[in-house]
């Protein structure tokens, strides 16, 4: 059943579509990550408004916990569209798993979000933040090779204004940010890696959102990241993948078992191995799956 069936309609929400985030230093004051998930876990949710966009049910809110408060993305269990190839009402869970990951790697790719009850039953809580998602990160370009600092994705066609169309390049930015994104998404088989679901933070930081549908013990990568595709892994990289791979086998393990089945957690080990085993980025899938996600931004 569609999201929109599940739950009442809603107003739009502000701000631009997909903008959650991690957001410590946005709004009122910063916020460090031990008060944010303290006020995600406990704090009260106000719906506000819907992001009609979304492919599942997704709910622009308000939390408050003892006077601080903050703007944040609510997506109940309850509004999750089914899916042929991941098991029905998991999506909210691998999204705190991909969190829970993101931590571990030190990286902060994931904003703060818990698993808690909340409007419509159980749900994922994520802190947001305001932002152009795939602003400076991703870009369509005119000619056959990307500007300095832009790495190619696709040849693709745009409108040319004339009720025609003309060649463009989709490009992506060429920065330790942004690779540290595909690193991460390999580890956690990102299967919706879209331009939409990056933002731009302060300082060149780059936030990645919607990661229900990561996790999967088969290889589902995909990605508009690929410009890296088949480089050496930089040694910042090896470095946090041998940390991840020790800490998969202790505690990190363990807790990614209350959101995962065990043979999920043993993927991610498998696949954290193998990238420090080739020691490069991999490349894109052969097979009849597309290496790229659809729609692209």
């Amino acid at each position: 059943m569609p999201p929109r069936e599940r739950i009442p309609p809603l107003s739009a929400a502000p701000g631009p579509v997909g903008g959650a985030g991690r957001a410590l230093e946005a709004g009122n004051g910063a916020l460090d990550a031990a008060a944010a998930a303290e006020l995600l876990a406990r704090g009260e949710i106000t719906v506000e408004g819907r992001l009609t966009d979304a492919s599942n049910a997704t709910l622009y809110c308000r939390i408050e916990l003892d006077g601080v408060a903050r703007a944040c993305v609510w997506k109940p269990v309850a509004g999750e569209r089914p899916l042929w190839d991941f098991p029905d009402g998991t999506l909210a869970g691998r999204e705190v798993a991909t969190y829970l990951l993101s931590e571990a790697t030190g990286w902060g790719i994931v904003p703060p979000t818990v698993l808690r009850d909340g409007p419509y039953g159980t749900g994922m809580c994520q802190l947001w933040i305001d932002g152009e998602p795939g602003d400076g990160l991703v870009d369509l370009q005119d000619g056959p090779a990307p500007e300095p600092g832009w790495l190619p994705i696709a040849q693709v066609a745009v409108d040319d204004g004339k009720g025609g169309q003309k060649p463009a390049l989709l490009v992506h930015a060429d920065s330790e940010p942004m690779r540290r994104v595909a690193v991460f998404d390999a580890v956690a088989n990102n299967a919706d890696r879209k331009g939409g679901h990056l933002l731009p933070g302060p300082d060149g930081h780059v936030y990645g959102i919607d990661h229900g549908i990561c996790l999967h013990t088969d290889d589902k990568l995909r990605t508009l990241l690929w410009g890296w595709a088949g480089e050496e892994l930089p040694d910042e990289a090896l470095e946090t993948l041998r940390r991840l791979h020790t800490d998969l086998a202790g505690a990190l393990g363990d807790t990614l078992r209350i959101h995962l089945t065990p043979a999920e957690v043993d993927a991610v080990g498998a696949r954290v191995a193998a990238l420090l085993h080739s020691g490069k980025h991999p490349l894109p899938s052969q097979g009849r799956r597309p290496a790229v996600p659809w729609p692209l931004i």
